[in-house]
């Protein structure tokens, strides 16, 4: 028992748990715990929203949890709490989550030692280690996250598969999944390599590094580089290319995709403009940034949105592009903003707001991105570290 909340190290998540950052009410205490930092908080709100998350014992089994889920999501919530209750509740869960990236770290370089190609949920930001190094990161735990960012480095080694050459983060599908059956190479900052880019020069930009750590976001960049079309502020990249697409060298797109934080151009741009920081690479930021104005330029792109939610939709591009803005060089993207707010005012007035309270895909998302107040400026109060845009 930790402040009355017990904690299962082997029960597995059921459907409608509580504990999920993503759609569960990990999400919206995390939103009422960002309300009180910035002095509008509501105490029975936090409370009934805290009494949801802890409902059930608080799952920390070391396969099938990653940042948005069970003890690593309700711990980095409660790193935006300041009570003795919640302080004396993190400290046991910050062991657990140690345990679990230990566990994590074994199974991936079991996984390397063998051959076996990864799996996304290895490494990704979701449900992987560039979730736990997030956690970590936050946490200031720098042992994990320097086992993390070593991995990371070797993950990005190529690897030989059947006498192909491949990226070290080739991956194998997943069952019952829409990715390629053949394996894929994936993008996005959710699920793909961005979230392990986004994590190094995150991570290097805060002091913490690990040899290779600039050879392997060079090599990362380099790969988003050779697979995006068009150039400048035309500049736009595939969710995923699969093996016909890897042997031919270039992909089968219809055009760019929906602009959003999850896989779109914003979420990658924001990767690169931090990987150009932490690199000194100012050629590198520019063209992150040039693209992200393309995007937020581009009418047909903008009209992809369909809802107003943080993992794919209007509260998302937002987000990713304020964060650009306070790192840009010309002040381009700053002076875009307005008109984003302004598009996410239409949707909401004729679609209305989401119908769910979720953090990713309803309104507590859109209520944080709201909440723009000076108070969460610093590194300390950046509760999108875990959509890896805070820098």
């Amino acid at each position: 028992m930790a402040g009355g909340t017990p904690v299962n190290p082997t029960a597995q998540a059921a459907p409608g748990w509580p504990q999920s950052l993503y759609a569960g009410a990990a999400g919206t205490t995390l939103l009422q715990a960002i309300k009180e930092l910035v002095g509008v908080g509501d105490t029975e709100a936090m409370r009934a929203c805290a009494e949801s998350m802890f409902r059930l014992p608080i799952m920390a089994g070391p396969e099938g949890f990653g940042l948005y889920e069970g003890a690593p999501a309700v711990a980095y919530v409660l790193t935006f709490t300041d009570t003795p209750s919640t302080e004396r509740l993190l400290s046991v869960l910050d062991d657990h989550v140690r345990r679990m990236t230990t566990s994590r770290l074994e199974a991936a370089r079991a996984r390397l030692e063998s051959g076996r190609t990864a799996k996304t949920a290895e490494f990704d930001l979701i449900s992987g280690l560039a979730g736990f190094g997030v956690y970590h990161l936050r946490r200031g735990n720098a042992g994990e996250l320097h086992g993390i960012l070593s991995h990371l480095v070797q993950l990005t080694e190529p690897i030989i598969v059947d006498g192909q050459t491949l990226p070290g983060w080739w991956s194998i599908s997943e069952a019952r999944t829409a990715w390629p059956a053949g394996g894929h190479a994936n993008f996005g900052l959710a699920h793909g390599i961005t979230g392990p880019l986004a994590l190094l020069a995150t991570s290097s930009l805060r002091g913490y590094t690990v040899p290779g750590q600039e050879r392997a976001m060079t090599r990362i960049c380099q790969w988003l580089d050779d697979w995006k079309t068009g150039d400048g502020r035309s500049s736009h990249w595939p969710e995923w290319i699969d093996l016909q697409e890897q042997r031919r060298g270039s992909t089968a797109g219809t055009g760019p995709k929906r602009p959003s934080w999850c896989y779109g151009t914003p979420g990658i741009a924001r990767a690169l403009q931090l990987a150009g920081r932490a690199l000194g690479d100012t050629a590198l930021q520019e063209h992150a940034e040039q693209a992200l104005a393309g995007c937020l330029l581009d009418p047909q792109q903008l009209a992809l949105l369909t809802d107003a939610s943080l993992c794919h939709g209007w509260s998302g591009l937002i987000q990713a592009t304020r964060r650009a803005a306070e790192d840009e060089k010309d002040g381009q993207l700053s002076d875009l903003l307005p008109r984003l707010w302004a598009g996410l005012t239409t949707h909401i007035e004729e679609h209305g707001p989401p119908a769910r309270s979720t953090l990713m895909e309803g309104t507590a998302g859109l209520d944080l991105v709201h909440l723009n107040d000076s108070k969460l400026a610093t590194p300390e109060r950046s509760w999108d570290l875990c959509l890896l845009l805070s820098g």
